[in-house]
């Protein structure tokens, strides 16, 4: 899910840079929801990085500094998880940058996502409210839990549509911690769909006879006032092909 990004320190030049792929160069070209002198929406598709680093050589940012005039201005005004599809703001400038961080902090971004989950959530379920911690396994890798210790973590669901064994959820951020989304569908007892760090192995097997593939998670909208004129941007990402064909699928089961 989302959190602040302050921008790293640019990459040393004598570093051998990845080149950007044609078939990514088209992808950067051909998902850009909105753009303008401040600021650009990207859809990033899932299975692609925000940034490098980690076992990750190019991510979105460094494949649009690419793409780009050399000397443009481009930084993350955010983050959303590698396996997560959607809208992804980018700055153009520095105030821009500024102006969205400090927008995204007060909770002035409204940031919806589509999940889907296992099981039949429960009509009047409409937040989750459980404080978040993160916590780093023995083997290194980071993980989020539920802990009267952690950070405020509000989530708000409204249900879309429901089938034979999932639920389809609008969900609203109130705050952006790593993972809130799915770490509060976990402790709900219905992880999202394809999930492979807080999700049910075996359903998510059980999901791929329906094209679900990978974790059904995606940032659907955006809207924010723009940070340097008078007036909102609302932004809607399309649903992947992928998710799409899947709820057609899931449609069709008897119950």
């Amino acid at each position: 899910d989302d959190i602040i990004r302050i921008p790293p320190v640019r990459i040393n030049k004598t570093e051998k840079v990845t080149k950007v792929s044609d078939s990514l160069r088209e992808c950067i070209m051909s998902n850009i929801l909105y753009e303008d002198n401040s600021l650009l929406i990207f859809n990033k598709p899932s299975g692609l990085a925000v940034h490098g680093g980690s076992g990750v050589s190019l991510g979105v940012i460094e494949a649009f500094r690419q793409v780009r005039k050399p000397d443009a201005f481009l930084e993350l005004a955010h983050r959303i998880d590698r396996d997560t599809s959607g809208g992804l703001i980018i700055a153009k400038n520095r105030l821009a940058l500024s102006m969205v961080g400090e927008a995204l902090q007060s909770n002035q971004v409204k940031k919806h996502y589509v999940a889907l989950v296992k099981g039949k959530w429960p009509k009047g379920k409409s937040q989750v409210n459980a404080p978040l911690k993160k916590n780093q396994m023995l083997s290194g890798e980071r993980v989020v839990k539920v802990d009267p210790s952690g950070k405020r973590s509000v989530t708000n669901f409204n249900i879309i549509k429901k089938f034979k064994n999932t639920t389809l959820l609008d969900v609203l951020l109130e705050t952006g911690r790593t993972h809130q989304i799915r770490v509060h569908c976990q402790y709900s007892g219905m992880p999202i769909v394809g999930d492979g760090k807080y999700g049910d192995v075996f359903f998510n097997k059980t999901m791929v006879e329906f094209g679900i593939k990978r974790m059904f998670l995606h940032a659907s909208k955006l809207k924010f006032k723009h940070p340097e004129q008078d007036f909102f941007i609302d932004v809607t990402a399309p649903l992947p092909v992928d998710l799409k064909n899947g709820l057609e699928l899931l449609n069709d089961e008897k119950e």
